[in-house]
């Protein structure tokens, strides 16, 4: 199976090389930025994988994803991140990401992971997402959609309606709609109230 790493830390990327090589199934191959990673991609021959790194330069957030899933020569890209929420995670597995890999992984799920994910299957580390999918929901949840929701999250994080668009991976007049209505149902006038409202019902 041929893998690409691009990841701009050298420890995590030269480390995962290390690993996957190890295993005997993998031919890796790393890079430091998104640029270079599509220059290997056009390059040929065909990868089975693309691991992206999720802040690394060049990659803009979700658009680096959505672009190398385009490029025929990368038959599946996943996300890596140290720092990318549940929201982004949801949002690039929506996109078509192979899957999401948390920075924190351990070298053998990393292995397992890359196997699953090169073979046809989605991967999310067992109970990631499981914030928003078990448990009862929360009464201020309820009035929200799943889309509001993700924005919410978002605010909470401080960030902008461009920031958000870009991380969903959709329109700035969609997150503004958006951003409206969910005022409306929790009663906020502003971001910085409405960041205040889900932080005190502990919705993130």
């Amino acid at each position: 199976m041929r893998i690409l790493i691009a990841d701009d830390h050298d420890l995590l990327r030269d480390t995962l090389q290390v690993f996957l090589d190890g295993e005997g199934a993998f031919e890796t191959e790393t890079v430091a930025s998104y640029a270079e990673a599509e220059a290997k991609v056009r390059q040929g021959p065909a990868y089975d994988l693309v691991l992206l790194d999720y802040t690394m330069p060049g990659m803009d957030g979700l658009t680096g994803l959505k672009r190398m899933l385009t490029q025929a020569n990368a038959r599946r890209v996943a996300l890596i991140s140290g720092t990318a929420s549940r929201t982004i995670a949801d949002a690039a597995l929506a996109g078509g990401a192979a899957g999401f890999l948390p920075k924190t992984l351990s070298a053998k799920s990393v292995v397992n992971a890359v196997r699953f994910m090169a073979m046809g299957e989605q991967y999310v580390p067992p109970g990631f997402l499981r914030d928003d999918e078990a448990g009862p929901a929360h009464p201020l949840a309820e009035l929200l959609s799943r889309r509001e929701m993700q924005v919410l999250e978002c605010l909470t994080l401080g960030k902008s309606n461009k920031e958000i668009a870009r991380d969903l991976d959709i329109r700035e007049p969609t997150v503004k709609l958006h951003v409206k209505k969910l005022y409306r149902k929790i009663n906020a006038q502003n971001r910085t109230q409405a960041a205040m409202i889900a932080k005190e019902a502990g919705l993130f």
